[in-house]
């Protein structure tokens, strides 16, 4: 039966499944020489191509924890990003991003070359767990925090935030645990009560944390806190 092509690309590193079928779309895929549809598939003994170049499927899985600093853009390839994920981290092995960070906010980010687990992280529907820390312009309030919880309309995008936990840190600071990745969500949440974000941390994804990290460093996930990870997104952990 072989395995969807957007499933080859994603398991060998190149791009999770989403941005696979783009690729396809774009006729920069081949299998065995011919120009790949989205609905191909790739059996054993397969000549797969990406841009000319033969991509094949990586055993071995890695998953790491960066700190990203302010000032980073989440992508591999943007003429108008001054400074990309590609230009501060160094690893052996490529790595794509589950779940991006925009350039003005910092903190954990969960790179891997497992797509599925891309893919199973990133799937809305799933309701997985980001908590942020959120400093502000203006003094936090009671009627923010409810308003907050309760979900928020969100004009520019014409849709409601689902109901979140949100509690006061400071008098201009807060913490909030959402189960979805509206971009620039949290900003544009607080933009509907006047607030304005100065500074914003996510400081944890499911079960991993930002804590040891300095901004800027990267682990490797091993062990029971890899094969927790795995387990939160309903998949076995990597042999």
């Amino acid at each position: 039966m072989g395995i969807r092509i957007n499933k080859y690309l994603a398991d060998a590193s190149v791009a999770s499944r989403r941005e696979a079928d783009k690729l396809v779309e774009q006729g920069l895929v081949t299998i065995n020489g011919r120009i790949a549809q989205n609905a191909d598939r790739v059996e054993e003994g397969d000549k797969v191509c990406l841009r000319g170049k033969e991509i094949h499927i990586k055993d071995e899985k890695h998953v790491v924890a960066f700190h990203k600093p302010v000032g980073v853009t989440c992508t591999r390839q943007d003429k108008f990003a001054k400074v990309t994920i590609e230009d501060v981290i160094s690893y052996p092995v490529r790595l794509n991003y589950a779940g991006r960070l925009d350039r003005d906010s910092e903190g954990l980010l969960l790179l891997t070359n497992d797509g599925a687990l891309i893919d199973n992280m990133m799937r809305g529907a799933n309701g997985h767990e980001k908590e942020y820390v959120v400093k502000t312009d203006k003094k936090i309030t009671d009627e923010f925090l409810a308003g907050m919880r309760k979900g928020v309309y969100l004009k520019e995008l014409e849709r409601k935030t689902r109901p979140c936990e949100v509690t006061k840190e400071g008098e201009y600071t807060f913490r909030i645990v959402l189960t979805q990745g509206l971009n620039r969500q949290i900003r544009r949440m607080c933009k509907e009560f006047g607030y304005e974000v100065r500074k914003l941390t996510r400081v944890r994804v499911l079960n991993i944390t930002l804590d040891g990290l300095k901004t800027g460093e990267l682990r490797r996930l091993e062990g029971e806190e890899l094969e927790t990870l795995y387990q939160m997104v309903g998949m076995l952990p990597p042999s």
